[in-house]
């Protein structure tokens, strides 16, 4: 059998490197806000003639638009994210680029002014946050038969805490490196990564509630790593199959849910790990006491306990 259980501080160990490096690039990157979070105008451009990526942000920045941001979609198409465009700003931009490099056709234009901005970023923090607390109390409730129900709560939270620090984390780097941007199809994909995640935690924590129930065994870890070993098979398959979903997606319907179906792929795999290797493993720590093996000068309860 599998011993799932017991390597689960080299799992938590696995966690906090990639967490970190994610925390280390929000700290030097930090996030690029879409427009909805940051006020500006985002139009998707083409041009009959071609025309590079270079080229049209050079001649952006001539036309006074120096921080303007260009992604290149899978059409061949460019989005071009600009400072808000307001009354003739919109069309002396589309002549300037005319002139510069022929034709153009703009098939879609997005702008957010400052005010919907900062409701949009104040509206997406509360519905996360209702998310969360409202998994906690769920979670809670559901488990209330069980000892110490709100560890199961808990650790459910610090398992979708997790992936959403790396969600963060890998979309800092995007941002850096490509100029990703954040934007509400990425708050979309957060919010579809929580409840996919919890889903599978709840199937382990319902496995161990039926083992305990059982009287499998005395020994809390050994009743945690059977009910993973009995449930691993069923999370792994739900999660290739929505992975393949995912892909297609990804590969297929294009840049306008880029953020979306790149969250929920990092989701998915972030997720089946946390699941499985985080949230009940965490529960065997509470359960022992194990805490000062993470903070070694704290006190160890553990080692009165064997």
């Amino acid at each position: 059998m599998f011993d799932i259980v017991g390597k689960r501080f080299g799992f938590f160990l696995i966690s906090g490197v990639v967490i970190l490096i994610g925390v280390i690039s929000l700290a030097t990157f930090g996030l690029k806000a879409g427009i909805e979070f940051s006020s500006g105008s985002m139009m998707t451009v083409s041009f009959d003639q071609g025309v590079t990526q270079g080229e049209l942000k050079q001649e952006l920045a001539n036309l006074g638009y120096t921080n303007a941001i260009i992604q290149r979609t899978g059409e061949g198409n460019f989005l071009i994210r600009t400072r808000e465009l307001i009354g003739e700003d919109k069309t002396q931009l589309e002549d300037a680029l005319t002139a510069k490099f022929g034709h153009l056709e703009v098939k879609e234009f997005d702008s957010m002014s400052p005010m919907v901005a900062e409701e949009t970023t104040h509206n997406a923090a509360i519905a996360v946050a209702v998310a969360a607390i409202g998994i906690l109390l769920y979670v809670t409730w559901a488990f209330r038969r069980m000892p110490n129900p709100f560890h199961y709560g808990t650790c459910a939270i610090v398992a979708l805490a997790h992936d959403a620090l790396i969600a963060l984390g890998i979309f800092s780097i995007l941002g850096g490196i490509l100029d990703w941007e954040i934007n509400l199809m990425f708050i979309t994909g957060i919010l579809a990564v929580i409840g996919y995640s919890v889903n599978n935690t709840v199937v382990v924590f319902d496995r161990i509630r039926e083992n305990l129930t059982m009287g499998v065994s005395s020994n809390f870890e050994a009743v945690v790593n059977n009910s993973l070993v009995e449930t691993l098979g069923r999370s792994l398959n739900t999660s290739l199959t929505t992975l393949l979903v995912v892909l297609a997606l990804l590969l297929f319907v294009g840049a306008s849910i880029q953020n979306f179906a790149v969250v929920l792929l990092i989701g998915i795999i972030v997720g089946t790990f946390s699941s499985i290797c985080i949230a009940p493993t965490l529960l065997v720590v509470w359960e022992k006491g194990e805490w000062g093996r993470f903070i070694p000068w704290l006190p160890l309860r553990a080692s009165s306990n064997r």
